[in-house]
């Protein structure tokens, strides 16, 4: 009989250790940064396949190794299953992750110095719509529209007005911190007035898109891109949507313009997800997303916190700490030690630098994926507002972490075995 290979707890218990800890660290806590998660079993296992081993540049049908045949069978199941979830015309699962992704659409509709247009970083905008220290700002010539200045909602009449002075090729509509709903038909028009790619970014809520809890650009944008993780609950990599008569450029500006061999233990969980959140009850989660974060965002404000645009309509909340004579990231650092783990973020106009923002940034994705409703989020507020006021008293924030433990213990973290 052959030998068992050893696993991991026997060839490299240093890391095998510090995965274990992050399963602890995981099941224990509760995790409020808006682009995380938990895949699935399923997920983890697909891309923990075999699926690794295999190299399979090109794609489907057109490669240029052999021995794609099971491969090839995983991607075009991935296409189908999302496009089919989207109601997209055309779908390339191969970008390694979102970033890569909005880089293909830079590579297939523009030159180097032309000019783009996208939400700037301090309004809640991605760093690849055109941020300075981005290549997209380095390489293209960056417009940036912002939020108003009265209800930090995106102002279309400035969006409106630099569209129609410096021309675009290309127009991103799409954010990382916005907790508010996108009006896809109104950028529609501006791009329509001055023949631009219209770019839909969707990364933080293609789940919520996929379960019609937000419209969907499909259809109205030229093109969409997304990660495959965040509210969708898949694994980490990226994704791009396009009407037909773009396919072409999109799949030439991917591979071979940027890439090389996908990663196809990943393509193989990105269609396991797709498969996933063509089910009732995944329609059923995405709305309780939103349930969940309104209801926080409701505890939170009772408590006095200052939330950016006064609320949500999605999975995200901005919260100014300002009011609260905070800053952001001393009290993200207080909530992770009292077990509540959210990211410190920059607000519309901060005066403070970006490593050190005013505000915070939470998500209700990985709570409701464990179940979590109403009750706890009231219970979750409750907590922060504690922390905020005796931020430090490190004796109450070990009793908060205590039972921030027990309530975690009856809810299932999925995709972790560790009980």
């Amino acid at each position: 009989m052959e030998a068992r290979e050893p696993g991991l707890s026997i060839v490299d218990p240093e890391i095998h250790q510090l995965i274990a800890a992050e399963e602890v660290r995981q099941t224990e806590s509760i995790r409020l940064i808006a682009s995380e998660n938990y895949a699935s079993r399923a997920v983890l296992e697909a891309t923990g396949s075999v699926l690794t081993n295999k190299y399979s540049e090109g794609y489907a049908g057109k490669r240029y190794y052999q021995g794609q045949v099971n491969v090839d069978a995983v991607e075009r199941l991935a296409i189908e299953r999302m496009c089919k979830l989207f109601g997209a015309e055309h779908a390339n699962v191969q970008p390694y992750s979102g970033s890569p992704a909005n880089l293909a659409v830079y590579l297939a509709f523009c030159q180097p110095g032309d000019p783009i247009m996208g939400l700037g970083l301090p309004a809640g905008g991605h760093l690849t719509h055109g941020w300075t220290v981005s290549i997209t700002g380095k390489f293209f010539k960056s417009i940036r529209y912002g939020v108003s200045k009265t209800d930090h909602r995106i102002d279309m009449g400035e969006v409106r007005a630099l569209a129609s002075e410096h021309k675009p090729k290309i127009i991103f509509c799409g954010a990382t911190a916005y907790p508010r709903i996108w009006d896809f038909g109104a950028f529609r028009e501006i791009a329509d007035q001055i023949g631009a790619i219209l770019v839909a970014d969707i990364a933080h809520i293609a789940g919520l898109v996929a379960a019609g809890v937000h419209p969907t650009p499909i259809g109205i944008c030229d093109v969409v891109t997304t990660t495959t993780h965040k509210t969708l609950r898949g694994p980490r990599g990226g994704m791009i949507m396009c009407k037909a008569q773009h396919a072409k450029a999109i799949d030439s500006a991917v591979f071979p313009g940027l890439q090389g061999g996908p990663h196809n233990h990943t393509t193989a969980a990105i269609a396991v997800a797709a498969h996933e959140a063509s089910k009732p009850e995944f329609k059923a989660y995405a709305a309780k997303i939103v349930s969940n974060a309104r209801t926080l965002a409701a505890a939170l404000l009772e408590r006095g916190f200052a939330l950016i645009t006064g609320g949500t309509d999605n999975h995200l909340l901005l919260i100014d700490m300002t009011p609260k004579g905070l800053a952001g990231k001393p009290y993200a650092k207080a909530l992770e030690r009292a077990g509540i783990v959210c990211n410190c973020n920059s607000i519309p106009f901060d005066p403070r630098k970006p490593f050190d923002p005013s505000g915070i940034r939470l998500g209700t994705p990985a709570v409701t994926s464990r179940g979590m409703g109403p009750d706890e989020m009231a219970r979750i507020a409750g907590w922060m507002d504690e922390v905020a006021q005796h931020m430090d008293d490190e004796t109450l924030l070990a009793r908060v972490k205590g039972e921030v433990r027990e309530l975690c213990k009856g809810f299932h973290a999925p995709g972790i075995s560790f009980a």
